[in-house]
C-alpha cells in the first residue's frame, strides 16, 4: 500500500472540490529511498551508481486499489546503493511531483553488481 503526498492530496482536493483541473502525467516513475520520503517528500532518494527512476504501469483500479501491471527492473548497479527501505512514485523521470509512497515489505541492500526489481502485482496503491 502506498499513501499520498502532499501535493496529490492538494491537487485531488482541488479538482474534486473546487473545480480546479489537474493533469494526470502520461507516464509515472518509481524511485527508491534510503530514508522515508514522508507526505512532504523529504526523505533520501537513492543518486549515483547508475541509479534512475524507472517508468511504472499499472492496472485499472478495482474498490479503490490498483497495482503494477509489469515487472520493473532497474540498472544494475555499478556503486553501492545502500538498504532501501522505502519507495515513491512519481510524475516525472528527475524532480517532479511525488504522489505516492510506501515501504518495502522488506528492506534491500544493493550493492555493486546487484539489481533491483519490483514483480508485476507487487506494487499496490489504494485510496482508502
Amino acid at each position: 500500500m502506498a499513501a499520498l503526498s502532499n501535493y496529490l492530496e492538494n491537487a485531488l482536493i482541488n479538482a474534486t472540490l473546487r473545480n480546479t483541473s489537474y493533469t494526470s502525467p502520461a507516464t509515472v516513475y518509481v524511485g527508491l529511498f534510503l530514508s522515508d520520503p514522508t507526505d512532504a517528500g523529504s526523505g533520501t532518494e537513492v543518486s549515483g551508481g547508475s541509479y534512475a527512476r524507472e517508468a511504472m504501469a499499472f492496472d485499472a483500479p478495482s474498490n479503490g486499489a490498483s497495482v503494477n501491471s509489469a515487472a520493473v527492473e532497474f540498472n544494475q548497479a555499478t556503486g553501492d546503493w545502500g538498504t532501501i527501505p522505502y519507495f515513491a512514485i512519481f510524475d516525472a523521470s528527475t524532480s517532479g511531483n511525488m504522489l505516492y509512497h510506501g515501504a518495502l515489505t522488506t528492506s534491500k541492500t544493493i550493492e555493486t553488481g546487484d539489481v533491483f526489481k519490483f514483480a508485476a502485482g507487487s506494487v499496490t496503491v489504494t485510496l482508502a
